[in-house]
């Protein structure tokens, strides 16, 4: 566990290169700051998108989004999840704020455990296996994510005190386990479709997501 002291010196971590990223989203054209990280491992590598006010309020506890990879969703717009959505969701709330973050990991494809696997059990899936016992099946684990390297992330960043987009419990936890104080809870809403209810009433009933 790691002290809401620690020096970003010391810390498991490379900041690796800093740009400004020009987006598009919902129409409006965005400059955030990009941040590229590496952990020890050189695959263990995420991207932290900032946005930080020019009023004087960029001091606020800032609001966070820790969110995982999904080639699926998030680049190809996959029903059988509610990534996209989730990403979707969070971005708009981080540019408008104050103070916001998104810290993108693509190393947690499928829960961490990677893009083959995943679709391994997405076809364990299409014969009515949940997610949950589609990964035991193929000889996964049921969520193996690390968090380290986003705990690290927000010493770098100075910001050991968050408010947290998420609806995983797990999530939080894990955070607080390497000394990031989520002061806030903050719920990520979407629609379910016919596609992904199951998915989500499995992420409800059996991995304790406030959904």
């Amino acid at each position: 566990m790691r002290s809401n002291a620690v020096e970003s010196a010391v810390l498991d971590i490379d900041w690796a290169a800093q740009t400004v990223l020009p987006i598009e989203f919902q129409g409006r054209e965005l400059q955030l700051e990009a941040r590229a990280y590496q952990g020890k491992d050189p695959q263990d590598q995420a991207m932290a998108l900032i946005n930080r006010a020019t009023n004087g309020q960029s001091a606020a506890t800032p609001l966070v989004r820790v969110h995982s990879g999904c080639v699926t969703g998030d680049i190809f717009h996959s029903l059988r999840c509610d990534c996209y959505k989730q990403l979707q969701s969070a971005l708009e709330k981080i540019v408008d704020t104050p103070n916001g973050i998104l810290i993108y990991l693509p190393s947690h494809e499928g829960r961490g455990i990677g893009l083959v696997n995943k679709i391994k059990a997405y076809a364990l899936q299409d014969k009515g296996v949940d997610t949950v016992d589609a990964n035991v099946q193929i000889g996964a684990p049921i969520d193996a994510r690390d968090y380290t390297l986003a705990a690290d992330i927000l010493f770098d960043l100075g910001f050991p005190e968050i408010k947290l987009l998420t609806n995983n419990p797990a999530k939080i936890e894990a955070l607080r386990a390497y000394g990031i104080k989520v002061i806030e809870q903050v719920p990520v809403v979407t629609e379910p479709c016919a596609h992904n209810r199951r998915y989500l009433e499995t992420k409800r009933q059996r991995m304790a997501h406030k959904l």
